[in-house]
């Protein structure tokens, strides 16, 4: 039976949450967590045999300490494979996964495999190098994104050729092969063609990138009248969190109002961004969003007004169709507000 090794972070390795993102790199015996489901479809062919579990901010802080511990740990147990996560759209934890596989496979020689959201910046990097099975956005997609996984890792293990993206549901690392077809290059254009012109469904062959080009607003010719907001993505919220906004993958923003205040006070403000450590924005809020910076130049007469209210929501891995909507609404808003520019602060 293969042996396989799963690396998993602090939270799926069932450790805790994030007050134990720390959490050196440790093994335990046997599938953990996600784990036991993907063993279940691995059924008789492979056995998950260890878990690898380390901290998300371990591993972001100190990436080169953590490669050296798992791959030595790895090197110990010999699998014949790696899978690590799946990361859906969590920042660190996909920037993990797709860097141990990477590194393991580049050492070891051995099969690895991941499934992260394709937003995710570990696909980014690492889709080319390493099979990444395309996952929901949460865990709530756990159920759709593990029979993907064990499919394709069975395949890997047992050598077989691993077909096109679409068919083995893993994303697109950029190659292109030649195959054999019916019909040539023309009469499969022709058809695309007819099929569109009708407005059926088609499938393009060679799908373009889309690349989004936003043309730069023209300079401020008159700062010293102009109004200027602040905006941030570093989660800077009155105490409490009136909104609600989650500490990933943030599904909305507020607008809190700043009118009077020369600088953000720690009783009354506070950032719930996951995914760095708040200590310093705690002590200090106006270290992400900087209204006594702010302050101090409009009393000098650098701008100016300072807009009265600001906006705030987490970046940490929030999906780019979600960001592009924030922008447009708060754009929007300060049109109506007559605001000439903003200034953008993340963590």
């Amino acid at each position: 039976m293969k042996e396989i090794v799963h690396y998993l972070n602090q939270f799926y390795g069932q450790i805790g949450g994030e007050e134990f993102a720390d959490q050196t790199p440790i093994i335990r015996d046997g599938p953990i967590g996600p784990g036991v489901a993907l063993q279940s479809l691995l059924a008789e062919e492979a056995q998950i045999t260890s878990t690898i579990i380390c901290g998300d901010n371990y591993f972001a802080d100190h990436q080169d300490e953590a490669l050296e511990k798992i791959l030595a740990l790895i090197d110990e147990k010999r699998p014949e494979m790696l899978i690590a996560g799946p990361g859906f759209n969590a920042g660190r934890y996909g920037l993990a996964c797709g860097t141990v596989c990477d590194a393991v496979k580049s050492k070891f020689s051995i099969p690895v495999l991941t499934a992260l959201y394709p937003e995710n910046p570990g696909a980014e990097m690492f889709k080319k190098t390493v099979y990444i099975v395309k996952a929901p956005i949460s865990a709530a997609g756990m159920k759709k994104v593990m029979p993907a996984m064990g499919k394709l890792a069975l395949k890997l293990l047992r050598g077989e050729e691993i077909g096109f993206p679409e068919e083995e549901g893993y994303i697109p690392q950029g190659f292109r092969i030649n195959v054999h077809t019916e019909k040539n290059g023309a009469e499969r254009g022709v058809d695309m063609l007819i099929k569109k012109l009708r407005g059926e469904p088609f499938t393009t062959e060679l799908p373009m990138p889309v690349f989004d080009r936003v043309v730069p607003a023209p300079a401020l010719k008159d700062l010293a009248h102009a109004k200027i907001a602040l905006i941030t993505s570093g989660g800077i919220v009155p105490q409490g969190n009136p909104d609600h906004i989650e500490s990933a993958n943030a599904s909305l923003y507020g607008i809190y109002d700043i009118t009077g205040l020369d600088n953000l006070t720690a009783d009354k403000y506070m950032t719930v961004h996951g995914g760095y450590d708040p200590v310093y924005a705690t002590e200090d809020p106006n270290r992400v969003l900087p209204l006594d910076a702010m302050r101090a130049i409009e009393r000098e007469g650098g701008f100016g007004e300072l807009y009265n209210h600001y906006y705030a929501t987490v970046g940490n891995t929030t999906a780019v169709s979600n960001a592009k909507r924030y922008a447009e609404e708060i754009a929007q808003d300060m049109l109506r507000n007559q605001i000439q520019a903003a200034i953008l602060t993340s963590n």
